[in-house]
């Protein structure tokens, strides 16, 4: 797209289904007690398939935007946990490196692959996210603590490099592994606040650079990351949390849970029938 061409007719369309994405995304978060890219990024693929953005793009430009909102939002969430003393820092500092590892690789890969490879990615992953959330238990234990730090390392940069593919922060591996390994839910949530941090900077200066320059892209985005839904996401999804916890305390976890569970399986199976249909 013409930046300079493009009338305020035609942006406030593009500028309208962000305010629903950040909207919707606060919500979901305060529902359900998630957050980040795991709801932003499926959300925003649906808005810019309705608003037509070049389907080349349309997933990098997702996951791109996704990284940028993470970073204000981990830093004020990791910052909240750490007054109440509940952050392993040392954990993060040992998981820094590895970490960083891998999200450069996972951002290089995200700009050598096609839109509807990085697409195939985050379906698949959502998918078995999916089954996770809907069937999983919190009784479920590989250990009674962390394995050794040669099992850390390459898990730490697996998390890095997924969560870059995907445009999420830290929390929906991270917490998965350590309370498998009988960590604390609340360590190792605010833990993995710390990681959306490590993972979400690096990673949006690698969508940066991958896209600099694309014409496909809409207007006001440097490279795959775009400023007028860093500018009205964030803020907004904010705001809309309190609003998802207040209907929360109306309505059963467990069937929040499933249907968050069901909303990304249909998000994963939609994905794949616009792939191979």
């Amino acid at each position: 797209m013409n930046i300079e061409a493009m009338s305020l007719m035609e942006l406030a369309p593009f500028a309208a289904g962000l305010v629903f994405t950040g909207l919707i995304a606060g919500i979901l978060a305060g529902l359900l007690g998630v957050g980040g890219g795991i709801v932003i990024v499926p959300v925003l693929y649906h808005v810019f398939t309705l608003l037509g953005i070049d389907e080349g793009v349309r997933m990098h430009l997702a996951v791109g935007t996704s990284l940028g909102t993470i970073i204000l939002v981990s830093i004020r969430s990791v910052r909240a946990h750490a007054q109440k003393g509940v952050v392993d820092w040392q954990m993060l500092r040992d998981w820094a490196l590895p970490v960083l590892v891998g999200v450069v690789l996972g951002t290089g890969i995200a700009a050598w692959v096609s839109g509807d490879a990085l697409t195939g990615v985050f379906a698949t992953i959502a998918l078995v996210v999916a089954a996770n959330l809907a069937f999983g238990k919190e009784s479920w234990r590989l250990g009674a603590q962390l394995p050794s730090k040669a099992v850390q390392y390459p898990v730490a940069s697996a998390i890095g490099g997924l969560s870059a593919l995907m445009g999420i922060g830290g929390g929906t591996f991270g917490v998965t592994f350590m309370t498998l390994y009988g960590k604390n839910p609340r360590e190792a949530v605010a833990t993995s606040a710390g990681l959306g941090v490590l993972i979400a900077v690096p990673a949006m200066i690698g969508f940066v650079w991958a896209g600099w320059n694309d014409p496909r892209l809409p207007p006001f985005s440097i490279g795959y990351v775009n400023l007028i839904g860093l500018a009205l996401i964030m803020p907004l999804s904010i705001l809309a949390a309190p609003w998802g916890a207040t209907i929360a305390h109306a309505i059963s976890h467990k069937a929040l849970i499933r249907a968050f569970a069901l909303f990304l399986a249909l998000t994963s199976l939609q994905m794949f029938y616009r792939l191979f249909g």
